[in-house]
């Protein structure tokens, strides 16, 4: 085989119909719920890239901004794959999804045959 190019391919979710939450339910639940279903909803990307990613960039993380009136959570920088080279993505702030619930950071994972995979991050509910 050739040069090996990004492959790029978005992936469709079906949308998936939620039951009605029983009125016993907890908040806990209804917060999973409300986050599996915001995951759900957005579309998932897979990204090859033929080469490991450069080490990551040392950040110093700001201080969150004075000025935002709802809790923010910092997602660290990573090396995006643009199809022809590596790119950094800087780390910035983000509001999450729901509340008590922590953001685990995507990754590269090297395949079998030498390729790199992306695979998203992603909010799960916190375990305190």
């Amino acid at each position: 085989m050739s040069r090996m190019h990004a492959v790029l391919l978005t992936l469709p979710l079906l949308a998936v119909a939620a039951a009605p939450c029983a009125a016993a339910s907890n908040a806990a639940s209804a917060q999973a719920s409300h986050l599996e279903l915001a995951q759900a909803a957005a579309p998932t990307t897979v990204i090859i890239a033929p080469s490991a990613p450069p080490p990551l960039r040392a950040e110093v993380v700001p201080p969150p901004p004075a000025n935002e009136a709802h809790v923010v959570i910092w997602q660290q920088g990573h090396w995006s794959w643009t199809g022809t080279d590596w790119a950094w993505i800087a780390g910035h702030y983000v509001t999450p999804p729901a509340p008590k619930v922590v953001w685990d950071p995507g990754h590269w994972v090297q395949q079998s045959d030498g390729t790199w995979k992306w695979i998203d991050g992603q909010w799960r509910a916190s375990a305190g």
